[in-house]
């Protein structure tokens, strides 16, 4: 015989005829009689359940690796107190006095930790029902309303079990859906469907139900079943320990043989509810999981965002700005110049002239007017634009460097620049917001989740109907940029306001009225090359206009644009309509300042590092400079240096006033080549690009290549070579624009889309009036007309280019005879008509018609035979040549 344990509640004393000689009592196993999950009871036994006498909180103790059926209720009984013992079911069953229906002796207590109750087996004599006992167990808990301490607004429960309790220990955890299975009480047998209103009767004393869900009608499903939904735990675990394997009699409903009722937990809610639940509102979730996106970035990424905008505007991680920097550079130029200095002495050289803007020193005493207006305009506090426009290497950046203090640390070292170039020429959203960020030092950029997010946003609106707004447009990813940009500048203009007030007399004004009052504080927004390939991407200029306005009608900062032509205007002119810009035009440099430019370039390079012995060249060139002016009578006089210097004055009007052809022209000088040999290769190389750029025909690459194929051009070889050859024919080097429009091959209807298409494509430059209207073309640099010439001069390209416009000219008459053709036929067939009616009059109002219509298709015959006799004399010339 096992050793007999007590399994809950304080152990009663003994008692004859009930407990046995130790004051013990033997019981069932864990798991029912013999580990059968069952237990068995005589005809002269009943089993009791008592509910709430554990809490089901604890059933996550059930995944433990410790025997909680034992371990619970000992614990349990360890903290009861004296007062609350009374809910331990033993204690229940001694005070309820049952002696009075007659013995009564408990035989076994099995407690059910994970369903929060016990079952209580007892045997009974002849003259006590069961249940008379389960009444009286009913009443004396009614009466006394014994609580647990662990749960104290519901009292414990008893009920008698009617069915066959099935004590298991699986992992399944109590639920206040049960269902209920119909099984037939012998194999073979037929189970009967229990009906909603039979299933109320036999559950409803157990607990409040609050629903019943019976199988579907059209199920396959063997067994039957039914689901029961109390409305709580302690009432389903009560209902399924005391009618499981409960027999319906026939009397009742059971059919024949009867019907078995089988009890199981059913999960109410599902398992991955909440997975679910997202999944099926998308409307709801979508959103809400994209404002969440959002305030996470507005949260966490912008804040740090608009802090690398502020740190790459101030420059306060390069290091070539640190102190420290800057006094090894002083301390090692110093010693540098002290060396140059003794060499220098030993050699008889001239003085040292340092400084990169030494060079540039010529053409700021020739600007010094717009250097000094762009400063006042810095200094004052109207919102307005300032444009600088010019050719493309005219010295625009370097102007607005040398107004606002070079790089050097200085009021103006603030300063933000803004490269349009790199924007424009970005292929795709990704790329064009890469490269926007890099201009402004926003950083970080997620661009490639835009791709994504526009994967995410199709996948949803197909499968919602609503679009969550994951991704986002190319103007609203840009606008982020240029906004954060704002915030970082409009912080950096106020780190110079004291809110002490004791140096500042405007210390107690807003923001945006200090700013107001303060515009030597404001950082310069410089934005280069606006209006770069305009005719490709127009949003992005009218986005940084947008932006543009917004920053200077907010005193935050000062805007600069650099331009290559007029075309910044209209972008302008949409963002600030009631304004007017502030405009200062650069042009090519005049011949006496080139002339100095090239001999100070020449005298500061050659001196900084003492090349006057080894460079031949440069040293002549300066020794015959008087005040860095050439003398015409030296360049008349034979020369019998290695310098032929009679061309310099020639060179230099050959090559032209831009200044980075000037400064090409210097360092070519410097490394050796004399003035007519420099200016020679500028000359060759600018035909060259001219040549394939412009003349030649674009090389097409098959479709299977990986390379890019060439873009479309929007004018033809023969009107660039007519350009080149008119500009030579010219003595000032321009052509009226309205003479150009009228001769071939710009008479037709393409002729100004493809003149402003070469302008675009910087062959030429369209010169206007005051008011607007075009009024000459010219070279768009002054060494190209050189080059025109140089290519003017070559007989095969002309003959190739003359062959190329005849047969263009050719096939155009021809087309020209054709439609003629067609008209006459039908005029004539109109005629023959009419004449076989009698229609005389007919005739004779088509024959004027007629007339000049064959008269047309004469004189084109005659064009198209003197033109092939043409084209054949220029192929002569091309076999002549070759």
């Amino acid at each position: 015989m096992a050793t007999p344990r007590w399994r809950a509640g304080i152990r009663p004393p003994a008692r004859p005829g009930r407990f046995d000689s130790t004051g013990r009592r033997p019981y069932s196993s864990d798991l029912g009689e013999g580990k059968t999950g069952h237990i068995h009871a005589d005809s002269n036994e009943a089993i009791v359940f008592f509910n709430n006498v554990f809490p089901v909180q604890l059933q996550w103790l059930l995944h433990l690796p410790i025997k909680t059926e034992k371990t619970i209720p000992e614990v349990m009984k360890r903290v009861k107190s004296p007062t609350v013992a009374a809910a331990d079911p033993l204690k229940i069953i001694q005070k309820a006095k049952l002696e009075e229906h007659g013995k009564i002796k408990i035989t076994d207590f099995l407690p059910r930790v994970k369903e929060g109750g016990a079952f209580v087996k007892f045997s009974h004599d002849a003259s006590t029902t069961p249940s008379q006992i389960e009444e009286k167990l009913k009443a004396y808990l009614k009466d006394k309303q014994i609580k647990p301490w662990w749960n104290p607004f519901e009292r414990i429960r008893v009920n008698l079990v009617k069915g066959r309790p099935w004590v298991e220990d699986l992992y399944r955890s109590p639920s206040p859906r049960l269902k209920v299975e119909f099984v037939p009480t012998s194999p073979g047998a037929e189970a009967a469907e229990l009906s909603q209103e039979q299933l109320y009767s036999f559950f409803r004393p157990y607990g409040k139900l609050s629903d019943i869900i019976s199988q579907p009608s059209d199920s396959k499903i063997i067994p039957k079943f039914a689901y029961l939904d109390f409305a709580s735990i302690r009432r389903s675990t009560m209902a399924k320990n005391c009618l499981h394997g409960f027999v319906v009699p026939s009397s009742t409903g059971g059919g024949k043989a009867g019907t078995l009722l089988r009890l199981t937990y059913a999960p109410k809610a599902k398992a991955h509810w909440i997975r679910d639940w997202l999944f099926n509102h998308p409307r709801i979730v979508v959103p809400a999981v994209a404002a969440l996106v959002a305030g996470i970035t507005v949260a966490i990424f912008d804040p740090l965002r608009t802090w690398f905008v502020e740190a790459h505007i101030t420059r306060a991680f390069h290091i070539t700005d640190s102190s420290v920097f800057r006094w090894l550079k002083s301390q090692a130029g110093d010693a540098l110049s002290s060396q140059l200095g003794r060499l220098r002495e030993l050699g008889g050289g001239r003085g040292r002239r340092s400084g990169g803007d030494v060079n540039l020193e010529a053409i700021w005493d020739d600007r010094k007017n717009n250097i000094e207006q762009v400063r006042t305009w810095l200094d004052e506090s109207v919102d307005t634009f300032m444009v600088v426009t010019g050719p493309r290497g005219s010295g625009k950046r370097e102007l607005i460097d040398q107004a606002l203090g070079g790089e050097e640390r200085g009021n103006r070292r603030d300063r933000l620049v803004l490269d349009c170039k790199p924007i424009q020429e970005a292929r795709g959203d990704a790329a064009t917001i890469n490269a926007a960020a890099a201009q402004v030092g926003y950083r970080p950029v997620f661009s490639w989740m835009n791709s994504i997010s526009g994967l995410i946003d199709m996948a949803a609106q197909g499968a919602a109907g609503v679009k969550p707004g994951f991704s986002e447009t190319l103007d609203s990813q840009l606008g982020k940029i240029w906004n954060t940009t704002a915030v970082a500048l409009k912080r950096i203009a106020l780190h110079h306001r004291k809110k002490d007030g004791k140096d500042d007399k405007d210390a107690q004004l807003p923001d945006d009225e200090w700013l107001e009052a303060h515009p030597e504080h404001r950082p310069v927004l410089i934005v280069e090359n606006f209006g770069w390939k305009s005719q490709q991407e127009e949003a992005i200029y009218d986005k940084i206009a947008e932006w543009a306005s917004r920053l200077t009608t907010t005193n935050v900062a000062h805007v600069i644009f650099l331009a290559n032509d007029s075309s910044f205007s209209k972008y302008l002119s949409r963002a600030l309509p009631d304004r007017v810009f502030r405009q200062i035009s650069l042009s090519d440099c005049t011949p006496e300042v080139a002339r100095r430019f090239v001999l100070t370039h020449l005298q500061s390079d050659s001196s900084a590092e003492g090349e006057f012995s080894s460079n031949s060249t440069v040293k002549t060139i300066l020794d015959r400079s008087d005040g860095n002016r050439l003398k015409k009578a030296e360049a008349d006089a034979p020369s019998t240096d290695p310098v032929d210097l009679d061309l310099l004055d020639d060179c230099l009007e050959r090559l032209g006033g831009r200044l980075t052809d000037l400064e090409f022209f210097a360092r070519r000088i410097k490394a050796g080549e004399t003035p007519s040999g420099a200016v020679n290769t500028m000359i060759s190389q600018s035909s060259s690009e001219i040549l394939k750029m412009y003349l030649l025909p674009p090389e097409s690459t098959p479709s299977s290549s990986s390379a890019p194929s060439t873009q479309p051009r929007d004018w033809t070889p023969v009107q660039a070579y007519h350009l080149v050859t008119s500009l030579c024919d010219s003595p000032a080097g321009t052509i009226p624009y309205a003479s150009l429009l009228q001769s071939y091959p710009f008479s037709g209807s393409y002729g100004v889309s493809a003149l402003r298409a070469l302008e675009r494509a910087e062959l030429i430059s369209v010169t206007t009036t005051p008011s607007g209207r075009p009024s000459a073309v010219k070279p768009s640099r002054p060494i190209f007309l050189s080059a025109f010439r140089a290519l003017a001069k070559d007989r095969v390209l002309g003959a190739q280019m003359r062959s190329q416009s005849l047969g263009e000219r050719i096939a155009g008459e021809n087309a020209a005879i054709r439609k003629a053709e067609e008209e006459l036929g039908e005029l004539m067939s109109v005629a023959e008509k009419a004449a076989g009616a009698g229609g005389v009059r007919a005739v004779e109002r088509v024959r004027s018609r007629v007339l000049w219509l064959v008269g047309k298709i004469e004189g084109s015959q005659k064009k198209v035979e003197e033109w092939e006799r043409e084209k054949g004399a220029v192929g002569k010339v091309v076999d002549e040549e070759f």
